[in-house]
């Protein structure tokens, strides 16, 4: 039996591409960046070429592409760094969606348990959606950051950042929006189409290897850094960098998003198809956007059961999928996007998600349609 890898909201395989990209910096140009001799001074220039390919991809100054250690880093760079800069000058106050990842609502939450800053989780409609109007209420003078996503890892519901963006430039806030979950995804100009003062990338999303991201920061924007050893990246990022990491992010970046890797038409018809059945069967919600939202997504559930027994019995016909993040794969807890869209809390603790990829097929999907009523059925006991 086949493996249907229907989650790649939580990774993509390597593109064998990218791995021949990586190679010759892991046997070839191993030198630390930082040092002077020779070949410290090789692997130095190999990494400033890098770091031009990717501004000359996002059509930004070099100095304005921080490479960090994956998409976690860079979403906890850019929320406890301007954060902390914020502070520094008397502004304590946060602003975010309630259906940020949680490598964002951790990192407020830190702010907020330990560092004395107050935050605001703004509210959001039944498809999870943020008004931009209710940020603008939500902004005050100590505003410190706003952080609204680009796309939403469980449900796929786009977000309307650029207009989000566009009133805290007007209002003098600084704007992050974590970007992972939308490159390779959804049309890309440049960096400036979000808006954002700063816009988190991590490559395994888009057929890069794990291990490897990077922080958009706006120049003249200098947040405090968050890890520290030493003066890499502009003394914003301490640590050597892995120059096979970012060799895999920029070429990814080059061959997988400019002309997205997934296959929006396709997997939109896909998605819709899926969804009609899955809605046609008893006690079965679809949630998110149906209009703005990730093409290779859908997310449901399903009453009457939870979570793992659906993942667990689709696994068994060879279908991996999800129940929303992979960070919090195995958790027991219902849905925290689901419950601040009004989901009721069984509901939201039976999510299925189905995040489909560049070498989806249709035969797939006729597989899928097959056994996900048996699998439903099973699962409520009837």
């Amino acid at each position: 039996m086949n493996l249907i890898h229907w989650d790649h909201n939580a990774t993509t395989p390597t593109d064998a591409r990218v791995l021949q990209a990586m190679e010759p910096f892991l046997r070839e140009v191993w030198g630390n960046p930082s040092s002077i001799h020779a070949l410290g001074r090789r692997a130095r220039a190999a990494l400033d070429e890098f770091r031009y390919r990717m501004a000359g991809l996002w059509r930004c100054r070099p100095s304005e592409v921080v490479f960090t250690g994956g998409g976690t880093e860079a979403n906890n760079l850019a929320i406890l760094g301007t954060a902390r800069l914020g502070g520094s000058r008397g502004r304590r106050h946060l602003v975010a969606s309630p259906v940020e990842h949680h490598a964002v609502l951790h990192a407020l939450r830190y702010l907020e348990a330990h560092e004395g800053f107050a935050l605001t989780l703004l509210p959001v409609d039944r498809f999870g959606r943020v008004d931009p109007g209710s940020v603008a209420a939500a902004l005050r003078p100590d505003t410190a950051l706003v952080s609204v996503m680009t796309a939403n890892n469980e449900t796929g519901t786009v977000q309307p950042v650029a207009a989000i963006g566009r009133l805290c430039r007007e209002r003098g806030v600084p704007f992050h929006t974590d970007a992972v979950q939308a490159f390779g995804k959804l049309p890309f100009r440049d960096i400036d189409q979000f808006e954002a003062d700063l816009v988190s990338v991590c490559a395994h999303k888009f057929h890069g290897p794990k291990g490897a991201g990077a922080l958009f920061i706006r120049s003249p924007l200098l947040p405090h850094p968050t890890q520290h050893g030493g003066a890499q990246e502009n003394e914003r990022r301490g640590g050597t960098e892995s120059l096979a990491a970012i060799a895999g992010l920029v070429s990814a970046f080059e061959w997988m998003v400019p002309e997205p890797v997934f296959p929006a038409v396709r997997l939109r018809s896909w998605t819709e198809r899926l969804a009609r059945l899955a809605t046609s069967l008893p006690g079965v919600e679809r949630h998110g956007c149906p209009d703005e939202r990730l093409p290779n997504t859908l997310a449901f559930s399903v009453e009457g059961t939870d979570s793992l027994p659906l993942l667990a019995n689709l696994d068994l016909e060879g279908v991996c999928a999800s129940s929303g993040s992979a960070c919090t794969a195995g958790s027991v807890e219902p849905s925290h996007v689901l419950r601040a869209m009004g989901v009721p809390e069984a509901r939201a603790r039976a999510l299925v998600r189905f995040s489909l990829g560049r070498d989806s097929t249709e035969e797939e999907v006729d597989r899928v349609e097959a056994l996900l009523p048996g699998v439903v059925a099973r699962c409520r006991g009837q």
